[in-house]
């Protein structure tokens, strides 16, 4: 019997090992895919022959980024908002979740604050009166009309409320008996306490901002400011072919809008995918800390 439990609990494991390595190819597929082609010639991609292998292995399409004139601005600009947006998103949010996940005896009102936050989640005030708001205060073509709309995320305030409400009280008493104030509670005690979550909504923060084109479009008046999101989407080959010179007919044969708009997308996940194996193994576990309250 022990025998046959032990057969059982190994096939288990074996077929659920092989349903996850499949699983892992089919969401690791088209990313291969579209590498793949950001490194094959206009013919292959072009004709469907590239799956995820390159075919006529070329580096043209990316030396066509790089020759852009504004490709590097615009990476320095999107750079500058996650530094910078990031920063603001961090500081607000600790500052805004810590006094939330207190009691409303030690924080009156918190009950109408809170309310206050949830319905902005579910409401929203629309474009035009945002793009009004940021045309009033005078931030068109500057980064803080791309970090200040978005300066408190709200579900990374809930997020990490939850995570500080579900730490034990016998911490706050604690210091409270030991004369700590509120500002070294949270300073001192929960934020050092607090990595998981805070990785967890850091990285939330990163990707929003580094993903974001859409308010680029809108509050960027000139392409020296859009930031690469943006730009990348904005992106156009335009080649005359009236006034094409053997160089130009030779770029023309190996690179071609889909083989560009390919490394397009791998130049723009590059970054992602080297900051999140750092923050990957507080992901899950900041989630699940900051997701539910007992």
């Amino acid at each position: 019997m022990v025998r046959n439990r032990t057969l059982s609990a190994r096939l288990f494991d074996t077929a659920l090992i092989a349903f996850m390595l499949l699983l892992s190819f089919v969401s690791l597929g088209p990313v291969l895919h579209t590498v793949a082609v950001s490194f094959s010639d206009n013919a292959a991609a072009a004709g469907g022959f590239v799956k995820l292998w390159p075919k006529g292995f070329t580096l043209e399409s990316y030396r066509k980024i790089m020759e852009e004139p504004h490709f590097l601005h615009s990476f320095y600009v999107s750079v500058k908002r996650v530094l910078v947006g990031g920063a603001i998103n961090f500081v607000l949010t600790v500052l805004m979740a810590y006094p939330l996940s207190r009691s409303p005896k030690e924080f009156p009102y918190r009950n109408a604050y809170m309310w206050f936050l949830l319905v902005t989640m579910l409401f929203s005030g629309g474009i035009i009166p945002l793009y009004l708001t940021v045309k009033a205060l005078g931030m068109f073509n500057t980064i803080w009309a791309l970090v200040l709309p978005g300066a408190v995320p709200v579900f990374n305030v809930v997020l990490l409320m939850n995570f500080f409400r579900n730490m034990p009280k016998e911490l706050s008493e604690a210091g409270y008996m030991d004369g700590a104030g509120p500002w070294y509670l949270m300073l001192r005690v929960y934020v050092p306490l607090s990595l998981p979550s805070l990785a967890t909504v850091t990285l939330f923060s990163i990707v929003g901002h580094w993903n974001a084109f859409f308010d680029g479009m809108i509050f960027m008046r000139n392409m020296e400011h859009y930031p690469l999101q943006t730009y990348i989407q904005q992106l156009v080959v335009q080649i005359n072919l009236q006034e094409l010179d053997s160089t130009q007919a030779e770029l023309l044969q190996k690179i071609s809008e889909k083989t560009l708009n390919a490394a397009k997308i791998v130049v723009s996940m590059v970054p992602i995918l080297i900051v999140y194996p750092f923050l990957q193994k507080y992901f899950i576990h900041g989630i699940m800390l900051g997701s539910v309250k007992e």
